[in-house]
């Protein structure tokens, strides 16, 4: 028990921009390559360190990705971001690493019924075919790191026992993996679970960096980012404006909103680096550039900094 009633959480937080994939992705109109572009550099200029700039998949599987080629290779100037990309397969391995991508993350679900819908095959089926991808990777001094999809709830198949999450952790680390995303996909999570969860994991697998990519359906993800907080995970995905959601997970929408993730982590103390009134500007020119946001909170009220006028109580005195 904390008996000095103060909560301990880690001093800092390293963030992660993804909306250049997972948000982009969600978008059924086309936005233009030059846009996109655009918003990548916005979010360069907040402070932001690391980024999923895009996935390497087929075109035919998500067309909104399609130029991810060019994406890159426009934004390779930003050399103090360090750029992540999504990979399916050894081909979208091969095309990222072509265009200068230093870090991949793998695909995976949590669930076979997940994962048949988003890869055609089973988990293990999936993680057994991830060898290459490693082996290609550290032939051109690459960083893999892996991701767990629906780790905390399958809209398929409902709750996901934590012997399926060790036992997906355990192949992964003999498979040289020291990095695994662990994805609240349909925003299922409770914050009782994430924290049950990651104290399970953390201190099973001590010599893994678990990070926490939050969805929020539910309006749970940061009451679940606190949990991970509480569990000494300084990790976590968000996506610029709440942008985002699974094509393959039905009902899924979008990620935290990385206002108000950093906004809310900034208020407890925990700092990111991050600059919120910039990351303001740039949520709202990408709602204005894509028609909507996903949810964002700091967009619709701004941060507590943001008071307002207080009433004339003189004026009140003397009536």
């Amino acid at each position: 028990m904390n008996t000095n009633n103060k909560m301990i959480l880690p001093s800092k937080a390293i963030i992660c921009e993804v909306a250049p994939r997972d948000g982009f992705q969600a978008e059924s109109e086309w936005i233009p390559t030059e846009t996109k572009i655009d918003i990548i550099r916005q979010l360069a200029k907040t402070g932001v360190q690391s980024m999923e700039i895009t996935s390497f998949v087929h075109p035919r599987a998500i067309p909104q990705l399609k130029d991810a080629e060019e994406v890159v290779t426009q934004v390779q100037d930003l050399e103090e971001i360090k750029f992540r990309a999504l990979v399916p397969n050894v081909r979208g391995a091969q095309r990222a690493i072509d265009v200068g991508i230093k870090k991949l993350k793998l695909m995976l679900s949590a669930t076979d019924s997940h994962s048949l819908s988003n890869a055609n095959c089973l988990v293990k089926e999936a993680q057994e075919g991830f060898a290459p991808i490693i082996e290609l990777g550290e032939k051109h001094g690459v960083k893999v790191g892996g991701s767990i999809s629906v780790a905390f709830g399958c809209p398929y198949e409902g709750n996901v026992p934590e012997e399926r999450i060790i036992e997906i952790v355990e192949r992964y680390k003999k498979l040289g993996i020291s990095e695994i995303s662990l994805a609240d996909t349909s925003g299922m999570a409770n914050p009782k679970q994430v924290y049950e969860l990651l104290g399970l994991l953390t201190n099973e697998f001590s010599d893994i960096t678990f990070s926490m990519h939050l969805h929020n359906t539910r309006g749970m993800a940061f009451a679940n980012a606190v949990a991970a907080l509480q569990q000494g995970i300084v990790h976590f995905d968000s996506s610029i404006a709440g942008l985002g959601g699974c094509p393959y997970a039905p009902g899924a929408t979008g990620n935290i909103a990385t206002e108000d993730l950093v906004h809310g982590f900034h208020e407890m103390g925990v700092e990111t680096g991050i600059n919120v009134d910039q990351l303001l500007i740039t949520a709202k020119d990408v709602q204005r550039k894509i028609g909507h946001d996903g949810g964002s909170f700091l967009l619709q009220s701004g941060p507590c900094s943001e008071l307002h006028e207080k009433p004339n109580t003189q004026e009140k005195l003397n009536t």
